[in-house]
């Protein structure tokens, strides 16, 4: 039976939630009379179908004073199954999902007893105890009855100490408490272990009463499983590099006998219908179809003859399945087996069809749990279903890790994710204004993402950071209003998911990150021309902004605007390189400084590494996105300080592989990822690498000013 996964979200779980009803409190003594439980699916409770029972206790009475606290007697339970009978149904209840009870060490405890004296194999289910859990949520509560939770909780208590009655309200406390214990930094199951078992005092009074532990401390169990073995190819290159270039297009006006022979003629098995190109010769997806070999054989089989008459458009599949050209393969395997298509259009940031891929381009390429990630975020229906695609990014993390990948490849593809989770928070978050009577967005806009998803390095510590760009309107008019409510959907609906609100307020839902392209132009301008260094907390991530959602033309138009504004700005690039301070983390004798044992590598290198190159980039107008591209075309442009620029890039690899490896180590053991690492459990090679890293990255202020004001 397979066993839950740490990263399983509280938010999305599935679970089953038990209540016992017994002969009396002593775990050594007592006899189980009832046993019910009911089901949570993707974090919502389940009252169809719950599992309820009464026990036959041997041939042991129910002592009085039990009976008048649940009203269960020996006449109530004469003709009911031993416990050997119903132990076997509820475990196949049960299944791998993870147990869930209040004061659930008991209920273990119980049931174990009776277990080893039926000689049934006892077989611990993953579990979690709200009552540990509220005192997480709530550490200075008065009391943790499953009453003074559920009055806390604002629940409605039915059928007190009957089996059922107590599953069903523990199910809703539990289910209260999510968003309590979010707000707590914690989100998965391996987290709320964690956190469960600091509170000591609580657990050893527990286990001295003879309960079994509620929660069993996290472990590598998790990262021990097998893992499947991915073709890492896929997730190595991008679409780009395989697609098929020109895209054939043919009017719908065409004939299929036409298709068949322009197909035949240029060897390939499908063709992409439009009409005739814009202006600038390039054809929205939007405005695009696909016919296919097998469309035209079934036109035929269904039609005879008289189908090869037929204009291509009217059997032309509508609309045109895409991928963007800078996503990574397996999203293209991915897209193809959820949607069951051989072939997608290929698209740029601007939405435009720029080549063709087919199942036989990607025939020898496969994998396996990351491949679905993709799809998966794309097909849910709401913050639950995007909670439970996304806790798979830890696993798919991992899986890579062990596969080799760099932490530079491993950042590519989360950062690529994490524009997709943005992406459908931006179209679930459009659905509930429509439904809300609120309509439709008012005009063309693009979702933005900033940073380090922007950059392509984002790992398993992130948080928000997102913008939106719309055509047009001023701030606090018709337009921004309505964006300034659908951000705030956005940013809830991506906390709710997992990833957190920005602490800085870098969220399209606050004025300062939304705006017309006009607004945004005028404030570029004011960055550059007026900034103070306050003012660059947050503005530099600005030039790292991708789009996600919506109008890639109004992200690309305000980008290129941006980097045109900076052009000859000496000032503007003086104050970025000002801003970057790296604390010294190297001691007299080539120590590491650390605190408690880790070092952050993001304050103490990767920052200054990432904040040098954007500066300089924007001096030089160098246009790509991604640190290690901006260094590679700084040292093209100013051929100077190349080895310096090297050692940058390498230090920049360094921190990125030391932080996924930790990152992807906690996680399995119920940390939240955080950008420190652990020093001690560095190999030697690994240590030599981050102290060269920090050696690089000691005096990076005056190389990137020396740089900046080189011509």
């Amino acid at each position: 039976m397979d066993r839950p996964k740490g990263s399983a979200p509280l938010l999305a779980l599935d679970a089953v939630v038990i209540d016992t009803e017994t002969t009396g409190l002593d775990p050594r003594k007592a006899r189980v009379i009832e046993l019910a439980a009911v089901r949570l699916s993707a974090g919502k409770l389940v009252e169809e179908n719950p599992f309820r029972e009464l026990i036959r206790p041997g041939n042991e009475s129910i002592p009085p004073a039990t009976t008048a606290i649940h009203g269960i007697d020996d006449a109530a339970v004469a003709g009911a199954p031993s416990f050997a009978e119903v132990w076997p149904r509820f475990r196949d209840y049960l299944g791998p999902s993870v147990l869930i009870g209040h004061t659930v060490g008991f209920d273990l405890a119980v049931c174990k007893r009776e277990c080893d004296q039926a000689r049934l194999p006892w077989l611990r289910p993953r579990t979690l105890d709200t009552r540990l859990l509220a005192e997480i949520a709530a550490p200075t509560l008065a009391g943790y009855t499953l009453e003074k939770l559920a009055a806390w909780l604002d629940i409605e208590v039915t059928d007190r100490h009957r089996a059922l009655g107590d599953a069903v309200t523990t199910a809703r406390v539990f289910l209260a408490l999510v968003p309590k214990l979010r707000d707590h930094g914690i989100r998965t199951v391996a987290e709320a272990e964690r956190a469960c078992h600091a509170l000591t005092s609580v657990l050893d009074d527990q286990v001295r009463s003879g309960w079994v532990e509620p929660v069993e401390p996290p472990s590598r169990v998790d990262a021990e499983r097998t893992l499947r073995r991915y073709d890492t190819y896929a997730f190595r290159r991008r679409n780009r590099d395989i697609m098929r270039t020109p895209v054939v297009f043919v009017s719908p006006d065409i004939s299929v006998a036409d298709a068949i022979a322009r197909a035949g003629r240029d060897k390939i098995s499908s063709l992409y219908v439009a009409d005739a190109p814009a202006a600038d010769g390039h054809i929205k997806a939007a405005d695009a179809g696909i016919v296919t070999e097998r469309d035209m054989l079934r036109a035929i089989d269904r039609h005879g003859a008289d189908a090869l008459k037929l204009p291509v458009g009217q059997i032309a599949a509508r609309p045109l399945i895409t991928v963007p050209a800078e996503a990574f393969l397996y999203r293209a395997i991915g897209r193809m087996s959820r949607h069951k298509v051989r072939h997608l259009g290929v698209v740029d940031e601007s939405g435009h069809v720029v080549g063709a891929l087919s199942a036989r381009d990607l025939l020898r390429l496969r994998a396996g749990e990351a491949v679905s990630l993709g799809d998966e975020i794309d097909d849910a229906q709401d913050a639950q279903g995007l909670a439970v695609a996304w806790a798979k990014l830890p696993h798919v993390a991992e899986s890579l890790l062990e596969e080799g990948l760099s932490g530079r490849e491993i950042a590519e593809v989360i950062s690529r994710e994490l524009g997709a989770l943005s992406r459908q928070a931006a179209v679930l978050a459009e659905r509930i204004m429509r439904d809300a009577g609120q309509g439709a967005p008012p005009v063309p806009y693009a979702l933005i993402v900033l940073g380090s998803a922007g950059r392509g390095e984002s790992l398993l510590a992130m948080d928000q950071d997102n913008a939106v760009i719309f055509e047009q309107g001023e701030p606090d008019g018709p337009e921004d209003r309505w964006f300034s409510v659908f951000g705030g959907h956005v940013a809830d609906i991506l906390h709710s998911a997992g990833v957190p609100y920005c602490k800085g307020g870098v969220m399209a839902k606050n004025a300062a990150w939304r705006g017309s392209v006009a607004t945004w132009l005028s404030r570029v301008e004011h960055w550059i021309s007026r900034s103070s260094p306050a003012d660059l907390l947050s503005v530099d991530i600005f030039f790292d902004l991708r789009a996600v959602h919506g109008d890639g033309n109004l992200a690309l138009k305000v980008r290129q605007a941006a980097f045109a504004a900076a052009d000859g700005q000496a000032a503007f690039a003086k104050l970025l390189v000002d801003a970057v301070r790296i604390p010294s983390s190297l001691g007299m004798f080539g120590g590491i400084r650390t605190t408690a044992g880790r070092i952050d590598l993001k304050a103490s290198g990767l920052f200054g590494v990432v904040a040098a190159a954007r500066a300089m980039a924007i001096r030089y107008h160098v246009m790509d996105r991604s640190t290690p591209g901006r260094l590679a075309g700084v040292k093209a442009l100013v051929h100077a300080s190349e080895r310096d620029l090297d050692a940058l890039v390498d230090a920049h690899a360094a921190f990125l592989d030391l932080i996924a490896a930790q990152q992807v180590e906690d996680a399995a053991n119920g940390l939240p990822p955080s950008n420190s690492v652990a020093v001690k459990r560095l190999s030697a090679r690994a240590n030599d690498r981050l102290r060269a890293a920090l050696q690089a990255v000691a005096h990076i202020d005056d190389l990137a000013r020396d740089l900046l004001f080189r011509h």
